[in-house]
Protein backbone atom coordinates (compact mmCIF):
# COMPACT_ATOMS: atom_id res chain seq x y z
CA UNK A 1 0.00 0.00 0.00
CA UNK A 2 2.80 2.39 0.85
CA UNK A 3 4.97 1.59 -2.20
CA UNK A 4 2.44 2.85 -4.84
CA UNK A 5 2.01 6.06 -2.84
CA UNK A 6 5.76 6.55 -2.70
CA UNK A 7 6.01 5.92 -6.46
CA UNK A 8 3.29 8.50 -7.16
CA UNK A 9 5.01 11.04 -4.94
CA UNK A 10 8.30 10.47 -6.73
CA UNK A 11 6.61 10.95 -10.12
CA UNK A 12 4.91 14.09 -8.85
CA UNK A 13 8.25 15.48 -7.70
CA UNK A 14 9.88 14.78 -11.08
CA UNK A 15 7.04 16.50 -12.95
CA UNK A 16 7.30 19.44 -10.60
CA UNK A 17 11.02 19.81 -11.23
CA UNK A 18 10.77 19.60 -15.03
CA UNK A 19 7.44 21.34 -15.67
CA UNK A 20 6.25 23.42 -12.75
CA UNK A 21 9.51 25.21 -12.03
CA UNK A 22 10.13 26.41 -15.65
CA UNK A 23 6.51 27.57 -15.92
CA UNK A 24 6.83 29.50 -12.69
CA UNK A 25 10.00 31.22 -13.90
CA UNK A 26 8.33 32.14 -17.16
CA UNK A 27 5.35 33.61 -15.35
CA UNK A 28 7.69 35.61 -13.13
CA UNK A 29 9.42 37.13 -16.19
CA UNK A 30 6.05 38.09 -17.74
CA UNK A 31 5.00 39.75 -14.51
CA UNK A 32 8.28 41.68 -14.34
CA UNK A 33 7.63 43.10 -17.83
CA UNK A 34 4.41 44.67 -16.64
CA UNK A 35 1.82 42.00 -17.38
CA UNK A 36 -0.52 40.58 -14.74
CA UNK A 37 0.34 43.34 -12.29
CA UNK A 38 -2.27 44.22 -9.67
CA UNK A 39 -0.79 46.29 -6.84
CA UNK A 40 -3.92 46.23 -4.72
CA UNK A 41 -4.14 42.44 -4.98
CA UNK A 42 -0.45 42.08 -4.08
CA UNK A 43 -0.80 44.18 -0.95
CA UNK A 44 -3.90 42.29 0.15
CA UNK A 45 -2.15 38.95 -0.26
CA UNK A 46 0.81 40.04 1.85
CA UNK A 47 -1.35 41.17 4.75
CA UNK A 48 -1.11 38.55 7.49
CA UNK A 49 -4.49 37.19 8.61
CA UNK A 50 -3.43 37.15 12.29
CA UNK A 51 -1.11 39.38 14.36
CA UNK A 52 2.35 38.26 15.43
CA UNK A 53 2.80 36.55 18.77
CA UNK A 54 4.87 39.56 19.85
CA UNK A 55 1.60 41.56 19.88
CA UNK A 56 -0.03 39.26 22.41
CA UNK A 57 -0.53 40.88 25.83
CA UNK A 58 0.61 38.85 28.85
CA UNK A 59 -1.67 40.56 31.38
CA UNK A 60 -4.73 38.95 32.98
CA UNK A 61 -4.18 35.57 31.33
CA UNK A 62 -4.03 33.41 34.48
CA UNK A 63 -7.55 32.03 34.01
CA UNK A 64 -7.32 31.52 30.26
CA UNK A 65 -6.60 28.45 28.12
CA UNK A 66 -3.89 28.35 25.45
CA UNK A 67 -3.48 25.84 22.63
CA UNK A 68 -0.51 25.44 20.28
CA UNK A 69 1.87 22.96 18.67
CA UNK A 70 5.41 22.24 19.78
CA UNK A 71 6.86 22.02 16.26
CA UNK A 72 7.00 25.34 14.41
CA UNK A 73 5.58 27.22 17.38
CA UNK A 74 7.17 26.39 20.72
CA UNK A 75 10.43 25.39 19.02
CA UNK A 76 12.38 28.12 17.23
CA UNK A 77 13.80 25.93 14.49
CA UNK A 78 11.57 25.17 11.54
CA UNK A 79 13.56 22.02 10.77
CA UNK A 80 11.80 18.72 10.34
CA UNK A 81 11.21 16.20 13.11
CA UNK A 82 14.29 14.30 11.90
CA UNK A 83 16.81 15.34 14.62
CA UNK A 84 14.50 14.24 17.43
CA UNK A 85 13.72 10.92 15.77
CA UNK A 86 17.46 10.43 15.26
CA UNK A 87 18.03 10.98 18.98
CA UNK A 88 15.50 8.26 19.81
CA UNK A 89 16.94 5.92 17.16
CA UNK A 90 20.54 6.39 18.37
CA UNK A 91 20.02 6.56 22.12
CA UNK A 92 17.16 4.12 22.55
CA UNK A 93 17.91 1.87 19.56
CA UNK A 94 21.37 1.35 18.13
CA UNK A 95 23.91 2.85 15.76
CA UNK A 96 22.58 0.53 13.01
CA UNK A 97 19.05 1.89 13.44
CA UNK A 98 20.39 5.45 13.37
CA UNK A 99 22.27 4.69 10.15
CA UNK A 100 19.10 3.28 8.53
CA UNK A 101 17.23 6.43 9.47
CA UNK A 102 19.98 8.52 7.89
CA UNK A 103 19.78 6.44 4.70
CA UNK A 104 16.07 7.24 4.48
CA UNK A 105 16.74 10.98 4.05
CA UNK A 106 16.60 10.99 0.21
CA UNK A 107 13.25 9.21 0.39
CA UNK A 108 11.94 11.63 3.02
CA UNK A 109 12.63 14.56 0.69
CA UNK A 110 9.98 13.45 -1.80
CA UNK A 111 7.27 12.46 0.71
CA UNK A 112 4.56 14.67 2.11
CA UNK A 113 4.25 15.40 5.81
CA UNK A 114 2.13 12.38 6.72
CA UNK A 115 4.13 9.76 4.81
CA UNK A 116 7.38 11.27 6.03
CA UNK A 117 6.26 10.89 9.64
CA UNK A 118 5.07 7.34 9.08
CA UNK A 119 8.42 6.30 7.58
CA UNK A 120 10.44 7.92 10.39
CA UNK A 121 8.19 6.39 13.04
CA UNK A 122 8.52 2.91 11.54
CA UNK A 123 12.33 3.04 11.27
CA UNK A 124 12.75 4.62 14.69
CA UNK A 125 10.25 2.71 16.82
CA UNK A 126 9.83 -0.77 15.35
CA UNK A 127 10.96 -3.27 17.95
CA UNK A 128 11.92 -0.73 20.62
CA UNK A 129 10.99 -1.35 24.23
CA UNK A 130 8.54 1.10 25.76
CA UNK A 131 10.72 1.74 28.79
CA UNK A 132 13.73 2.62 26.61
CA UNK A 133 11.75 5.18 24.63
CA UNK A 134 10.28 6.59 27.82
CA UNK A 135 13.79 6.95 29.24
CA UNK A 136 14.96 8.92 26.19
CA UNK A 137 11.89 11.17 26.42
CA UNK A 138 12.72 11.88 30.05
CA UNK A 139 16.53 12.03 30.06
CA UNK A 140 17.72 12.98 26.54
CA UNK A 141 15.18 15.00 24.57
CA UNK A 142 14.43 17.76 27.16
CA UNK A 143 17.94 19.23 26.75
CA UNK A 144 17.48 19.71 23.01
CA UNK A 145 13.92 20.99 23.39
CA UNK A 146 15.03 23.58 25.95
CA UNK A 147 17.90 24.78 23.76
CA UNK A 148 15.44 25.29 20.91
CA UNK A 149 12.60 26.81 22.92
CA UNK A 150 11.12 30.08 21.64
CA UNK A 151 11.26 32.58 24.49
CA UNK A 152 8.48 34.81 23.14
CA UNK A 153 6.08 31.89 22.74
CA UNK A 154 7.02 30.49 26.14
CA UNK A 155 6.24 33.80 27.85
CA UNK A 156 2.74 33.77 26.37
CA UNK A 157 2.30 30.12 27.33
CA UNK A 158 3.56 30.70 30.89
CA UNK A 159 1.12 33.59 31.41
CA UNK A 160 -1.91 31.34 30.95
CA UNK A 161 -3.56 29.06 33.48
CA UNK A 162 -4.24 26.03 31.30
CA UNK A 163 -2.07 24.84 28.42
CA UNK A 164 -3.01 22.17 25.88
CA UNK A 165 -0.62 21.01 23.16
CA UNK A 166 -1.82 19.49 19.87
CA UNK A 167 0.95 17.95 17.78
CA UNK A 168 1.75 15.25 15.25
CA UNK A 169 4.86 14.35 17.28
CA UNK A 170 4.51 10.92 18.92
CA UNK A 171 3.12 11.74 22.35
CA UNK A 172 5.67 9.53 24.11
CA UNK A 173 8.50 11.74 22.80
CA UNK A 174 7.21 15.08 24.08
CA UNK A 175 4.76 14.50 26.91
CA UNK A 176 7.26 14.29 29.77
CA UNK A 177 9.08 17.47 28.70
CA UNK A 178 5.88 19.45 28.17
CA UNK A 179 4.38 18.49 31.51
CA UNK A 180 7.54 18.52 33.62
CA UNK A 181 9.20 21.68 32.25
CA UNK A 182 6.37 23.75 30.77
CA UNK A 183 3.48 22.82 33.05
CA UNK A 184 1.27 21.66 30.20
CA UNK A 185 -1.93 20.03 31.44
CA UNK A 186 -2.83 17.92 28.38
CA UNK A 187 -0.94 16.64 25.33
CA UNK A 188 -2.76 15.38 22.23
CA UNK A 189 -0.28 13.73 19.89
CA UNK A 190 0.31 10.75 17.65
CA UNK A 191 -0.33 7.44 19.40
CA UNK A 192 1.87 4.47 18.53
CA UNK A 193 0.78 0.86 18.19
CA UNK A 194 2.44 -1.64 20.51
CA UNK A 195 2.40 -5.32 21.32
CA UNK A 196 3.19 -6.06 24.93
CA UNK A 197 6.19 -3.97 25.96
CA UNK A 198 7.38 -3.28 22.40
CA UNK A 199 6.43 -0.80 19.70
CA UNK A 200 5.59 -2.18 16.27
CA UNK A 201 6.56 0.96 14.36
CA UNK A 202 2.99 1.57 13.18
CA UNK A 203 0.44 4.15 14.28
CA UNK A 204 -2.57 3.33 16.40
CA UNK A 205 -6.01 3.22 14.79
CA UNK A 206 -6.49 6.95 15.32
CA UNK A 207 -3.57 7.71 12.95
CA UNK A 208 -1.97 11.15 12.76
CA UNK A 209 -4.14 13.73 14.53
CA UNK A 210 -5.58 16.59 12.46
CA UNK A 211 -5.09 19.50 14.82
CA UNK A 212 -8.27 21.41 14.06
CA UNK A 213 -10.40 18.26 14.32
CA UNK A 214 -8.60 17.17 17.50
CA UNK A 215 -9.25 20.61 19.00
CA UNK A 216 -12.98 20.32 18.26
CA UNK A 217 -13.13 16.84 19.75
CA UNK A 218 -11.22 17.94 22.86
CA UNK A 219 -13.07 21.18 23.65
CA UNK A 220 -16.45 20.48 22.06
CA UNK A 221 -18.49 23.66 21.75
CA UNK A 222 -16.12 25.64 23.96
CA UNK A 223 -13.43 27.76 22.34
CA UNK A 224 -9.91 28.09 23.78
CA UNK A 225 -8.97 31.65 24.68
CA UNK A 226 -5.64 31.81 22.81
CA UNK A 227 -4.32 29.89 19.82
CA UNK A 228 -0.72 30.07 18.61
CA UNK A 229 0.42 28.68 15.29
CA UNK A 230 2.70 29.09 12.32
CA UNK A 231 1.77 30.68 9.01
CA UNK A 232 0.98 27.31 7.40
CA UNK A 233 -2.61 26.75 6.14
CA UNK A 234 -3.12 23.88 8.60
CA UNK A 235 -2.19 26.08 11.55
CA UNK A 236 -4.32 28.93 10.25
CA UNK A 237 -7.35 26.65 10.33
CA UNK A 238 -6.32 25.36 13.76
CA UNK A 239 -6.01 28.77 15.45
CA UNK A 240 -9.14 30.10 13.72
CA UNK A 241 -11.13 28.02 16.21
CA UNK A 242 -9.83 30.10 19.14
CA UNK A 243 -11.10 33.38 20.55
CA UNK A 244 -7.72 35.03 19.97
CA UNK A 245 -5.18 33.87 17.40
CA UNK A 246 -1.53 34.81 16.94
CA UNK A 247 1.09 33.71 14.45
CA UNK A 248 4.73 32.80 15.09
CA UNK A 249 6.41 34.18 11.98
CA UNK A 250 9.28 32.29 10.39
CA UNK A 251 11.35 35.48 10.23
CA UNK A 252 10.92 36.07 13.95
CA UNK A 253 12.12 32.57 14.79
CA UNK A 254 15.25 32.82 12.65
CA UNK A 255 16.41 36.41 12.99
CA UNK A 256 15.01 37.73 16.26
CA UNK A 257 17.56 37.35 19.04
CA UNK A 258 14.83 37.99 21.62
CA UNK A 259 13.30 34.60 20.77
CA UNK A 260 16.37 32.72 22.02
CA UNK A 261 15.85 31.18 25.47
CA UNK A 262 18.89 31.87 27.71
CA UNK A 263 19.82 29.23 30.28
CA UNK A 264 18.92 31.48 33.20
CA UNK A 265 15.37 31.77 31.84
CA UNK A 266 14.77 28.03 31.61
CA UNK A 267 11.42 27.22 33.25
CA UNK A 268 13.25 24.57 35.30
CA UNK A 269 17.03 24.19 35.76
CA UNK A 270 18.54 21.55 33.49
CA UNK A 271 20.91 19.84 35.92
CA UNK A 272 20.82 16.26 34.67
CA UNK A 273 20.53 14.78 31.20
CA UNK A 274 21.74 11.62 29.52
CA UNK A 275 22.65 10.35 26.06
CA UNK A 276 25.86 10.16 24.07
CA UNK A 277 25.27 12.81 21.39
CA UNK A 278 26.44 16.31 22.27
CA UNK A 279 24.97 17.93 19.13
CA UNK A 280 21.55 18.21 17.50
CA UNK A 281 21.66 15.41 14.89
CA UNK A 282 20.37 17.13 11.78
CA UNK A 283 20.85 15.10 8.56
CA UNK A 284 24.09 16.86 7.66
CA UNK A 285 25.48 16.70 11.21
CA UNK A 286 24.59 13.01 11.46
CA UNK A 287 26.31 12.31 8.14
CA UNK A 288 29.47 14.01 9.41
CA UNK A 289 29.32 11.89 12.56
CA UNK A 290 29.14 8.62 10.61
CA UNK A 291 31.98 9.73 8.36
CA UNK A 292 34.03 10.56 11.46
CA UNK A 293 33.35 7.30 13.35
CA UNK A 294 36.10 5.12 11.75
CA UNK A 295 38.76 7.80 12.29
CA UNK A 296 37.36 8.67 15.71
CA UNK A 297 37.52 5.08 16.92
CA UNK A 298 41.10 4.74 15.67
CA UNK A 299 42.01 8.01 17.37
CA UNK A 300 40.41 6.89 20.65
CA UNK A 301 42.41 3.65 20.67
CA UNK A 302 45.61 5.61 19.96
CA UNK A 303 44.91 8.14 22.73
CA UNK A 304 44.03 5.37 25.18
CA UNK A 305 47.19 3.42 24.38
CA UNK A 306 49.34 6.52 24.78
CA UNK A 307 47.90 7.18 28.23
CA UNK A 308 48.36 3.59 29.39
CA UNK A 309 51.78 2.60 28.07
CA UNK A 310 53.89 5.77 27.72
CA UNK A 311 55.53 8.03 30.34
CA UNK A 312 53.70 11.17 31.39
CA UNK A 313 55.81 13.65 29.41
CA UNK A 314 55.58 11.72 26.17
CA UNK A 315 51.89 10.90 26.61
CA UNK A 316 51.13 14.56 27.24
CA UNK A 317 52.88 15.61 24.04
CA UNK A 318 51.22 12.92 21.91
CA UNK A 319 47.80 13.61 23.44
CA UNK A 320 48.05 17.27 22.48
CA UNK A 321 49.32 16.29 19.03
CA UNK A 322 46.23 14.07 18.56
CA UNK A 323 43.87 16.97 19.22
CA UNK A 324 43.29 16.89 22.97
CA UNK A 325 43.56 20.36 24.47
CA UNK A 326 44.59 20.63 28.13
CA UNK A 327 44.32 24.07 29.77
CA UNK A 328 46.17 24.34 33.09
CA UNK A 329 45.66 27.28 35.45
CA UNK A 330 47.04 28.04 38.91
CA UNK A 331 50.17 26.89 40.70
CA UNK A 332 50.86 23.19 41.04
CA UNK A 333 51.29 22.54 44.81
CA UNK A 334 54.51 21.30 46.30
CA UNK A 335 54.86 17.92 47.94
CA UNK A 336 53.63 17.54 51.51
CA UNK A 337 56.32 17.74 54.19
CA UNK A 338 54.33 15.87 56.85
CA UNK A 339 54.95 12.37 55.61
CA UNK A 340 51.45 12.00 54.24
CA UNK A 341 50.13 12.44 50.74
CA UNK A 342 48.24 15.44 49.43
CA UNK A 343 44.48 15.06 49.04
CA UNK A 344 43.27 16.47 45.72
CA UNK A 345 39.56 17.31 45.76
CA UNK A 346 38.17 17.56 42.21
CA UNK A 347 34.94 18.37 40.50
CA UNK A 348 33.67 15.33 38.62
CA UNK A 349 33.06 15.81 34.89
CA UNK A 350 34.14 12.48 33.37
CA UNK A 351 35.67 9.20 34.44
CA UNK A 352 39.04 10.50 33.19
CA UNK A 353 39.34 13.36 35.72
CA UNK A 354 41.99 11.60 37.87
CA UNK A 355 43.86 10.49 34.73
CA UNK A 356 44.19 14.03 33.36
CA UNK A 357 45.11 15.35 36.81
CA UNK A 358 47.85 12.72 37.14
CA UNK A 359 49.11 13.55 33.63
CA UNK A 360 49.28 17.27 34.39
CA UNK A 361 51.09 16.64 37.68
CA UNK A 362 53.37 14.12 35.91
CA UNK A 363 53.22 11.74 38.87
CA UNK A 364 51.13 8.72 39.85
CA UNK A 365 48.02 9.25 41.95
CA UNK A 366 45.56 6.90 43.60
CA UNK A 367 41.88 7.43 42.80
CA UNK A 368 39.02 6.25 45.00
CA UNK A 369 35.76 5.30 43.31
CA UNK A 370 32.32 4.08 44.34
CA UNK A 371 31.19 2.30 41.19
CA UNK A 372 33.57 1.48 38.37
CA UNK A 373 33.16 -1.10 35.64
CA UNK A 374 35.67 -3.94 35.50
CA UNK A 375 36.77 -2.85 32.02
CA UNK A 376 37.44 0.74 33.12
CA UNK A 377 39.31 -0.52 36.16
CA UNK A 378 41.43 -2.81 34.00
CA UNK A 379 42.47 -0.16 31.47
CA UNK A 380 42.98 2.62 34.02
CA UNK A 381 46.60 3.90 33.82
CA UNK A 382 46.61 4.53 37.58
CA UNK A 383 45.76 2.79 40.82
CA UNK A 384 42.05 2.73 41.66
CA UNK A 385 40.55 1.76 45.02
CA UNK A 386 36.90 0.86 45.51
CA UNK A 387 34.88 2.34 48.36
CA UNK A 388 32.04 0.44 50.03
CA UNK A 389 29.75 3.31 51.18
CA UNK A 390 30.43 2.25 54.74
CA UNK A 391 31.69 5.49 56.27
CA UNK A 392 34.06 3.98 58.83
CA UNK A 393 35.53 1.40 56.46
CA UNK A 394 35.92 3.93 53.63
CA UNK A 395 37.62 6.36 56.01
CA UNK A 396 40.17 3.75 57.00
CA UNK A 397 40.79 2.84 53.37
CA UNK A 398 41.42 6.46 52.36
CA UNK A 399 43.67 7.06 55.39
CA UNK A 400 45.78 4.08 54.37
CA UNK A 401 46.11 5.34 50.79
CA UNK A 402 47.08 8.83 52.00
CA UNK A 403 49.84 7.35 54.14
CA UNK A 404 51.28 5.76 50.98
CA UNK A 405 51.01 8.74 48.61
CA UNK A 406 48.82 11.39 47.01
CA UNK A 407 45.10 10.69 46.69
CA UNK A 408 42.42 12.14 44.41
CA UNK A 409 38.75 12.13 45.35
CA UNK A 410 35.58 13.46 43.68
CA UNK A 411 33.18 14.20 46.57
CA UNK A 412 30.16 14.60 44.26
CA UNK A 413 30.17 10.84 43.82
CA UNK A 414 29.02 11.04 40.20
CA UNK A 415 29.54 13.17 37.11
CA UNK A 416 27.49 16.19 36.12
CA UNK A 417 27.61 17.67 32.61
CA UNK A 418 25.94 21.01 33.25
CA UNK A 419 27.35 24.03 35.15
CA UNK A 420 26.26 22.75 38.56
CA UNK A 421 28.06 21.07 41.44
CA UNK A 422 26.31 18.31 43.35
CA UNK A 423 26.44 18.05 47.12
CA UNK A 424 29.89 17.15 48.45
CA UNK A 425 30.35 14.19 50.77
CA UNK A 426 32.14 15.42 53.89
CA UNK A 427 34.17 12.26 54.52
CA UNK A 428 37.29 13.57 52.76
CA UNK A 429 37.48 16.59 55.08
CA UNK A 430 38.02 14.35 58.11
CA UNK A 431 41.04 12.60 56.65
CA UNK A 432 43.62 15.21 55.66
CA UNK A 433 44.94 18.60 56.69
CA UNK A 434 46.56 19.30 53.33
CA UNK A 435 43.73 19.62 50.85
CA UNK A 436 44.12 20.99 47.33
CA UNK A 437 40.86 21.81 45.47
CA UNK A 438 41.12 21.31 41.71
CA UNK A 439 38.41 22.79 39.47
CA UNK A 440 38.05 20.53 36.43
CA UNK A 441 35.83 21.08 33.42
CA UNK A 442 35.49 19.58 29.94
CA UNK A 443 34.14 20.66 26.58
CA UNK A 444 33.15 18.19 23.85
CA UNK A 445 31.59 18.76 20.46
CA UNK A 446 30.38 15.31 19.37
CA UNK A 447 30.09 12.70 22.14
CA UNK A 448 29.56 12.83 25.89
CA UNK A 449 31.97 10.72 27.91
CA UNK A 450 29.43 9.92 30.64
CA UNK A 451 26.25 7.91 30.85
CA UNK A 452 23.67 6.96 33.47
CA UNK A 453 21.79 4.24 31.60
CA UNK A 454 24.28 3.05 28.97
CA UNK A 455 27.45 0.97 29.12
CA UNK A 456 29.86 2.76 31.47
CA UNK A 457 32.83 0.81 30.13
CA UNK A 458 32.48 2.83 26.90
CA UNK A 459 32.68 6.21 28.63
CA UNK A 460 36.43 6.74 28.04
CA UNK A 461 36.12 5.56 24.42
CA UNK A 462 33.31 7.99 23.62
CA UNK A 463 35.15 10.90 25.22
CA UNK A 464 38.37 10.14 23.37
CA UNK A 465 36.47 9.84 20.06
CA UNK A 466 35.75 13.57 20.08
CA UNK A 467 37.76 15.44 17.42
CA UNK A 468 39.03 18.14 19.80
CA UNK A 469 38.07 17.52 23.45
CA UNK A 470 39.17 20.22 25.88
CA UNK A 471 40.09 19.62 29.53
CA UNK A 472 40.44 22.53 31.96
CA UNK A 473 42.48 21.92 35.13
CA UNK A 474 42.55 24.79 37.63
CA UNK A 475 44.59 24.39 40.84
CA UNK A 476 43.19 26.63 43.59
CA UNK A 477 46.01 26.20 46.12
CA UNK A 478 46.05 24.44 49.46
CA UNK A 479 43.17 25.14 51.81
CA UNK A 480 44.42 27.22 54.79
CA UNK A 481 44.76 25.22 58.00
CA UNK A 482 42.22 27.39 59.83
CA UNK A 483 39.58 26.36 57.26
CA UNK A 484 40.13 22.62 57.78
CA UNK A 485 39.04 20.22 60.51
CA UNK A 486 42.49 20.66 62.11
CA UNK A 487 41.62 24.34 62.52
CA UNK A 488 38.39 23.62 64.37
CA UNK A 489 35.94 23.50 61.46
CA UNK A 490 33.43 20.70 61.13
CA UNK A 491 33.73 18.35 58.17
CA UNK A 492 30.46 19.70 56.73
CA UNK A 493 31.72 23.28 56.89
CA UNK A 494 34.95 22.29 55.13
CA UNK A 495 33.10 20.36 52.41
CA UNK A 496 30.63 23.21 51.80
CA UNK A 497 33.42 25.79 51.70
CA UNK A 498 35.41 23.82 49.11
CA UNK A 499 32.25 23.23 47.06
CA UNK A 500 31.58 26.99 46.95
CA UNK A 501 35.24 27.70 46.14
CA UNK A 502 35.24 25.29 43.19
CA UNK A 503 31.87 26.56 41.95
CA UNK A 504 33.13 30.15 42.04
CA UNK A 505 36.26 29.24 40.07
CA UNK A 506 34.21 27.55 37.35
CA UNK A 507 31.23 29.93 37.34
CA UNK A 508 28.99 27.03 38.38
CA UNK A 509 26.07 26.87 40.80
CA UNK A 510 26.06 24.79 43.99
CA UNK A 511 23.19 22.37 44.58
CA UNK A 512 22.13 19.92 47.29
CA UNK A 513 21.39 17.22 44.72
CA UNK A 514 23.15 13.88 45.07
CA UNK A 515 24.15 10.84 43.07
CA UNK A 516 20.89 9.16 44.02
CA UNK A 517 18.87 12.10 42.65
CA UNK A 518 20.68 11.87 39.32
CA UNK A 519 20.25 8.15 38.79
CA UNK A 520 16.66 8.05 40.00
CA UNK A 521 15.79 10.69 37.39
CA UNK A 522 17.84 9.40 34.48
CA UNK A 523 17.92 5.64 34.98
CA UNK A 524 15.30 4.79 37.59
CA UNK A 525 17.86 3.31 40.02
CA UNK A 526 20.29 4.50 42.67
CA UNK A 527 23.35 4.15 40.44
CA UNK A 528 25.03 1.44 42.48
CA UNK A 529 27.02 -1.28 40.73
CA UNK A 530 26.55 -4.47 42.72
CA UNK A 531 29.58 -6.69 42.69
CA UNK A 532 29.03 -10.39 42.18
CA UNK A 533 30.02 -12.61 45.07
CA UNK A 534 32.48 -15.34 44.35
Amino acid sequence: MVFPLVLLKLLDWILYQFLATPCYLAATKIRNYGFLRNPSLKSSQQAPPYPSVTKCSLECRASQTLVCDIHGTLLRSDQSFFPYFMLVAFESGSIVRAFLLLLSCPLLLVLDHELKLRVMIFITFSGLRKKDVKSVGRAVLPKFFLENLNLQVYEVLASTGRRVIFTTFPRVMVEWFLKEYLGVSDVVGTELHSVGNYYTGFLSESGLPMKHKALKDFFGDNKPDIGLGSSSPHDQLFISLCKEAYVVNKEDRKNNASSVMPRERYPKPLVFHDGRLAFLPTPSATLYMFLWLPLGLTLAIFRLSVGIFLPYKISLILACWSGIRIRVKGCIPSKSDKGKGVLYVCTHRTLLDPVFLSTVLKKPLTAVTYSLSKVSEFIAPMKTVRLTRDRQQDGETMQKQLSEGDLVVCPEGTTCREPYLLRFSSLFAELADEIVPVAMNVHVNMFYGTTASGLKCLDPIFFLMNPIPVYHVHFLGKVPRELTCAGGRSSFEVANHIQRQLASALGFECTTLTRKDKYMMLAGNEGIVHQSKK
